[in-house]
């Protein structure tokens, strides 16, 4: 075979490799220990890692919480996930991107067979905000959305709706 014929043929090789879908790598959920609820939409928790003492934060992907300054809804957020949290550890699902820009961790979040992202939005207490590039139940969550809006549930409450989105209002609000 000559020197023309073999580069083709590797020069075809790497076509053909670099064309296959690339596949996404499963992610196994983990326990831990919840410490504190911080937020409608972040916590710390115990035991991530290789470091069992290190306590990191966590956000829930795919949901606006309101802040805490945003009265009564930030701290009515804040009292339904504690009461979602509970006491028992839950389980940390991740998607692509494992940080958001200040360092959190980004999870999808599990306990008893609930995905606790999606109650937060469906009772009314969080906003959908889809955060590409983790969309994995970015459906789920719209629908959950539609639902806690139909409903009138929480923020969506028609005799004391929320009236400036937690984004807009911390962007307000620095």
């Amino acid at each position: 075979m000559t020197i023309i014929k073999r580069l083709l043929l590797v020069c075809l090789l790497f076509l053909v490799v670099g064309c296959q879908p690339e596949k996404k790598a499963e992610s196994t959920p983990i326990q831990v220990r919840v410490v504190r609820v911080v937020s409608g939409q972040t916590f710390e928790v115990l035991g991530m890692g290789e470091q069992p003492n290190l306590i990191s934060q966590v956000r829930l992907i795919g949901i606006d919480a309101p802040d805490l300054r945003q009265r009564p809804w930030g701290s009515n957020a804040k009292e339904h996930f504690e009461a979602l949290i509970g006491e028992a550890p839950v389980n940390l699902e991740f998607d692509i991107e494992a940080r958001d820009k200040i360092g959190r961790v980004l999870a999808y979040v599990w306990k008893d067979k609930i995905l606790l992202n999606e109650q937060m939005i469906k009772d009314g207490y969080a906003l959908y905000a889809p955060r590409f590039p983790n969309q994995k139940y970015d459906l789920k969550l719209e629908r959950a959305q539609q639902w806690s809006r139909l409903m009138g549930l929480g923020i969506w409450n028609p005799e004391k709706p929320l009236r400036t989105s937690p984004s807009e209002f911390r962007r307000v609000n620095r």
